[in-house]
């Protein structure tokens, strides 16, 4: 069931092609161990004049911010797994450093989810 969400602070000129999407929900389905069609991604294009921090943003530095939602939660220990798994190859499919991949774990889905009208137990 995981429903990945990224948004990409574009670098100048940058494009999002669907090769790279595919290519992230096809490494997000392996990490989370799922099945075909059951981990949805979609990525969403900011550009850079749509993002601030407060104090002002680094030049040449174009996070992305990647929310994840699952039925159920992994314990502490296996989500700082899955956590790294997801920044590098977020960081490397999409070329920015992982220190500028930044994860949020949204609140478990299950009983609060419902997919074609039932929910997700």
């Amino acid at each position: 069931m995981p429903i990945v969400e990224i948004e990409i602070i574009l670098k100048p000129d940058e494009i999002i092609h669907s090769e790279m999407v595919e290519e992230l929900a096809n490494q997000l389905g392996e990490i989370f161990g799922s099945p075909k069609r059951t981990t949805w991604v979609k990525v969403y294009a900011l550009e850079r004049d749509n993002y601030a921090e407060n104090g002002g943003a680094l030049d040449g530095v174009f996070p992305i911010f990647i929310s994840v939602l699952k039925s159920k939660l992994p314990a502490t220990e296996e989500m700082q797994k899955e956590v790294e798994k997801i920044t590098g190859a977020v960081a490397q499919i999409c070329g920015r450093p992982s220190g500028n991949v930044h994860v949020i774990y949204l609140p478990e889905g299950r009983e609060r989810v419902a997919f074609g009208g039932k929910l997700v137990s």
